[in-house]
């Protein structure tokens, strides 16, 4: 039995076996081909079962996490399909008459280098998508299974970590954890987690190794420890907790439908935060009021290239669909920090999460954020958006922001495209700026929104993703809590409301604070909804804090 030791993402538990993410390539042999044109057919062939399997994935993908999420599989798609790629496989074949998987492979090498050597960010970008498209086509050729496909029984999935591109393309429904050699708590992977309702512990370091592939394990996403090769004893000690863990969720699931409202009368609405039009099942399933948070950047972060703005306005119009007139907020893009996306082209900086990024990116390259607005006044006809605009730190800011809002609607209004005029605008709060010129900024908003992790980090001077600080980072400091207490306040002196969207609004301890300060709104991961429904209506506020 061995124990292993990291940061808790999601408190559950989970039994299962263990399937490590692998993304280790075939290794290539060369042979002579007497009969070269077998050999191109061959290659052909493969190609042709390559493109299928690549429209397949993105089917997949755009049922479980939508249009724009899934566009790296067109990418894909296209690549493969290059005659420039595909003329240089056959002339390798036809020349040197060596085998495919060989003409492949350094076709390959080839084309990565030439976009390595490339001084445009986007297009060394393409340098891995190369080397994808060709070891898919190398594995069909000799033989292997597909990477990474789940059997038909659940798994906890570990890796040294998982890019966005690669959880959009496990199959979500045979996941049941994940165990994680690095990551953060705002990593995509995490987010995931939470949102899934699943256990996550990350941050197990060089410990967890591909031995444990196949073995079983427990994740106790409460201690944030694994144990792998668990003995009897060990094993019946957590299948009790699993099943308390269960019968909670269904006696939470009985909330479904009731009013969030404290036992002396206070209502506060919960809303969710999600990262995709797919999560807005879970969003349903556990009966939030709306969506606090749709993080857009993600529509970015796995694409490969800027998402259109029909591309957008899909993935927009689809959550307030589904969401059938409950209120989803929308954040504006904010790239930069810990979110990095290659064709953007940002410079390196020193000190990343004060530098260039979200609303910053926005206003110093209209061309990006007029297509996302135009998307979302096009998408707000079909349903209750309102848009929020991220990393503000001055009155000037959002002047700028509502003249460029009204430059889109003159534009969409000039090309004859309906869009909704009167759309709710609002900020987030998560500087200290913000939140210390609270009172001028509610005068030019309709609403506030608290984001926690960001306010936490600039107000204590702590990288919130960097652990070694773990110890100094103190979520409750007052600090924070009187920043937060100021911008409540200064949104209800002039009639608009406040919600928080952080890590902190599903903080249990804190839930009364926030209750008592008249947070109008609470957005958590979904799987967290009920949890926090069940905290605030046992709450009495008469009695004292």
């Amino acid at each position: 039995m061995i124990k292993l030791k990291g940061k808790s993402v999601f408190n559950d538990v989970c039994i299962g076996k263990i399937h490590f993410y692998r993304r280790a390539r075939s290794v290539i042999k060369r042979y002579h081909v007497s009969d070269t044109e077998a050999e191109v057919k061959r290659f052909h062939d493969a190609q042709a079962e390559g493109l299928r399997e690549l429209q397949e994935l993105h089917e997949k993908a755009v049922k479980s996490v939508g249009e724009a999420d899934a566009a790296i599989f067109e990418v894909h798609q296209m690549m493969m399909e290059d005659q420039d790629y595909t003329e240089s496989v056959e002339n390798i074949i036809r020349t040197q008459e060596i085998n495919a998987e060989y003409a492949i492979g350094t076709t390959a090498d080839n084309f990565s280098s030439m976009f390595l050597a490339m001084d445009d960010e986007y297009m060394r970008g393409r340098a891995a998508d190369v080397k994808d498209i060709s070891d898919r086509l190398v594995r069909i050729l000799s033989g292997a299974g597909r990477d990474n496909e789940l059997e038909d029984d659940r798994y906890i999935i570990a890796a040294d970590d998982l890019a966005p591109s690669e959880t959009v393309q496990l199959d979500k429904s045979k996941v049941m954890g994940f165990i994680l050699q690095q990551g953060s708590a705002s990593s995509h992977t995490a987010i995931l987690a939470r949102s899934m309702g699943i256990p996550a512990v990350i941050g197990l370091g060089g410990d967890l190794t591909e031995e444990a592939d196949g073995k079983t394990a427990i994740v106790d996403g409460a201690s944030g420890e694994v144990i792998i090769d668990p003995d009897e004893e060990t094993l019946d000690k957590y299948r009790k907790i699993k099943k308390g863990y269960d019968e909670r969720k269904a006696l939470l699931a009985q909330l479904k439908g009731r009013e969030t409202v404290t036992l002396d009368g206070q209502k506060i609405k919960i809303f969710a935060n999600i990262g995709s039009p797919a999560d807005v099942a879970k969003v349903m399933e556990n009966d939030a009021e709306g969506i606090g948070l749709f993080r857009s950047e993600f529509l970015y972060l796995q694409s490969e290239d800027f998402p259109g703005e029909d591309t957008q306005f899909a993935a927009y119009r689809q959550v307030a669909e589904n969401m059938a007139g409950k209120k989803v907020i929308i954040r504006t893009l904010d790239i930069g920090a810990d979110k990095q996306c290659a064709y953007f082209n940002l410079e390196h900086e020193e000190n990343p999460a004060l530098g260039y990024r979200a609303i910053r990116i926005c206003l110093t390259r209209p061309e990006i954020f007029k297509t996302q607005l135009r998307a979302l006044y096009r998408a707000a006809m079909y349903g209750n958006i309102s848009i929020m605009f991220p990393m503000i730190i001055s009155v000037s800011e959002v002047r700028k922001i509502k003249q460029i809002c009204e430059e889109v609607k003159a534009s969409l209004k000039a090309d004859g495209i309906p869009y909704k005029d009167d759309v709710e605008l609002g900020i987030m709060i998560e500087t200290p700026a913000a939140a210390l010129i609270a009172d001028d900024l509610a005068q030019e908003v309709d609403f506030f929104s608290v984001g926690t992790n960001d306010l936490t980090q600039y107000t204590l001077a702590i990288d919130r993703v960097n652990r070694k600080l773990d110890p100094f980072l103190d979520t409750h400091h007052p600090a924070v809590l009187k920043l937060i207490k100021m911008a409540a306040d200064s949104a209800h002196k002039y009639g608009k409301w406040i919600g928080i969207c952080g890590e902190l609004g599903a903080d249990p301890e804190l839930t009364r604070t926030f209750l008592k300060m008249g947070i109008d709104e609470l957005s958590v991961s979904p799987s967290l909804v009920l949890k926090l429904r069940d905290q605030v209506i046992r709450t009495d506020m008469r009695e004292e804090l």
